[in-house]
């Protein structure tokens, strides 16, 4: 039998941590691969690797002198060293990387880098051979994984160690060149060296034991889910889920081969076993109840419906004509309901009604005139505004949570401050106004505007605009409006929590990109009160001619 182990950051983060691992490893002898993370935080209040290593890249590429930041970086992995009594030093790897980091090597490089020390350490602790991702991990030109290449690779390479440690979240591309995955990617290295070497079972170690039938922070000391099936799995992340990363069971899935989501810190618990299909009763019945904003239902009404037979793909190939995609489609006897998007759906009613078609002038909010102060980027990512789940605080605090290397400015007040406060990365500097706030806002790299209700036409986007910083906008109501996609910012479907950490993940490591944007809001103009007003009066004289 072989078992495959990833261990997570909070695992690792110590060498009493290490420790803990080491012993839930040495219980078993078919755990024989081992995919570790960078170390995590030892505490509240501490600070990852990744996210040191981060500051330090960032620091090197504005020609800052890092090495500070180097020692502190190296003095961490020279803690856990030292607290295991091992004889190895990292002054050769570290001297690289400062030599790289000062090159301009990549962020890419930079994020690894914590995985592929901690795979060292991990490999001289145990006694098991060291095997480079960037080796047996491949990525194609365009940056997309390469699984066959990979999975090659991997097995080649692993058919010679009897056990073995590689490092997750990163491989490379085919220059030599190293590339990571998204946030939580050590889970997918996980799973691509399960594939490889035919694992009877990958095991997830994290810091909670498995799936719970629902979220602690709604419902106080919830059950754990002990047995789940992919499908299932991949509802509960659509849904939010973060203990194991969505991406990571596909490679299992085409092996058939389980997944058991354990507890480093209660190894004695069952975890959640995670596999293709059961036929066991479980204890719980899963239900999916969910939420989101920003949708309308249209529903139809015909008499025996269901005996017509291809009358629902009428009903949708009108949908597809008009370029509109569905959310769900309940239906009965005599009934009929598509949910769509309702911004998609008001676009397509406007401009097929013939009564108002043509004759829509429109108008956007009127704003002081505003104009920059000539501020320094300050590398943080924006919100202000109401603190309330209407403007989507509580999907963009928990991006923020998972993108913890990013440092957050949050402006305004609101009834969930106290969700706002307990992200470490989130400064909340309270109400602002006047120049006050132009400051902040002009400071920004970009701001985040993650509305599920509804907005007609927000300030917050006009106001960052007219001072040159970009805006990350859900898509809807009138803020894809404001926003021209890709020029003066990015959209995101509103409500989407995967893809609004990835879009700010994405902007937040683009700061070219950035800097164009910022570049083309110079050209945006919005009217003034007097200017808005003049054009409302010419408007009303045309209409009584």
């Amino acid at each position: 039998m072989k078992k495959v182990v990833k261990f997570g950051g909070s695992s690792l983060a110590s060498a009493e941590q290490f420790r803990k691992v080491g012993e839930i490893i040495h219980a078993e002898k078919e755990r024989r691969y081992v995919v570790p993370s960078a170390p995590g935080k030892r505490y509240s209040g501490d600070t990852k690797v990744t996210d040191m290593l981060y500051d330090c890249y960032n620091s090197a590429s504005a020609n800052g002198d890092i090495s500070g930041k180097i020692k502190a970086i190296q003095a961490r992995y020279q803690e856990i060293i030292d607290g295991l009594g091992l004889e190895l030093s990292l002054d050769e790897q570290f001297a690289e990387i400062k030599e790289k980091f000062e090159e301009g090597v990549g962020s890419d490089y930079a994020a690894s880098r914590g995985e592929f020390l901690n795979g060292i350490v991990m490999a001289a602790y145990l006694g098991y051979e060291f095997v480079d991702a960037a080796e047996v991990i491949r990525f194609d030109e365009d940056g997309v994984f390469d699984s066959e290449t990979t999975n090659d690779l991997m097995r080649a390479r692993l058919e010679t160690a009897e056990c073995a440690v590689i490092p997750g979240f990163y491989g490379a591309m085919p220059d030599g060149s190293i590339k990571t995955f998204s946030r939580g990617g050590s889970d997918i290295t996980g799973s691509i060296v399960a594939r490889a070497v035919h694992a009877d079972l990958y095991e997830n170690w994290t810091d909670v034991s498995g799936f719970l039938v629902t979220d602690p922070h709604i419902v106080p000391n919830p059950e754990t889910i002990e047995t789940i099936t992919y499908r299932e799995l991949r509802e509960l992340s659509y849904m939010g889920a973060t203990v194991l990363h969505a991406d990571a069971i596909f490679p299992l899935r085409q092996e058939g081969i389980p997944i058991n989501i354990k507890n480093t810190n209660r190894p004695q618990d069952p975890g959640t076993l995670i596999v293709e299909s059961t036929c066991r009763q479980p204890k719980f019945t899963i239900t999916g109840v969910a939420g989101k904003k920003g949708f309308c239902a249209i529903n139809i009404e015909k008499d025996q419906m269901n005996s017509e037979i291809g009358f629902g793909r009428k009903v949708l190939q009108v949908f597809e004509e008009n370029g509109i995609s569905f959310e769900h489609v309940p239906s009965g006897i005599d009934t009929f309901t598509v949910i769509v998007h309702q911004s998609e759906f008001m676009e397509k009613e406007i401009s097929r009604n013939d009564d108002i078609n043509g004759r829509t002038v429109t108008m956007y909010n009127f704003i002081d005139e505003i104009k920059p102060l000539g501020a320094e980027c300050e590398n943080y990512v924006l919100y202000f505004g109401r603190y309330s789940e209407e403007k989507g605080i509580s999907n963009l605090v928990k991006a923020a949570k998972k993108l913890s290397n990013i440092p957050f400015v949050f402006a305004g007040k609101g009834e969930l401050e106290n969700e706002v406060n307990s992200a470490d990365n989130i400064k909340n500097v309270g109400f602002k106004t006047g120049d006050e706030l132009r400051n902040i806002i002009e400071k920004a790299l970009f701001t985040v505007l993650p509305a599920e209700w509804s907005e007609n036409c927000p300030f917050s986007v006009m106001e960052s605009q007219s001072l040159m910083t970009p805006v990350l906008g859900a898509k809807i109501g009138g803020i894809p409006e404001l926003i021209d996609d890709g020029k003066t910012g990015i959209l995101f479907e509103s409500g989407n929590l995967k893809e609004l950490t990835e879009k700010i993940e994405y902007l937040y490591n683009n700061k070219e990109l950035c800097r164009q944007m910022s570049e083309n809001c110079r050209d945006i103009k919005y009217d003034t009160i007097k200017e808005y007003s003049e054009k409302l009066i010419k408007l009303y004289k045309e209409v009584i001619k």
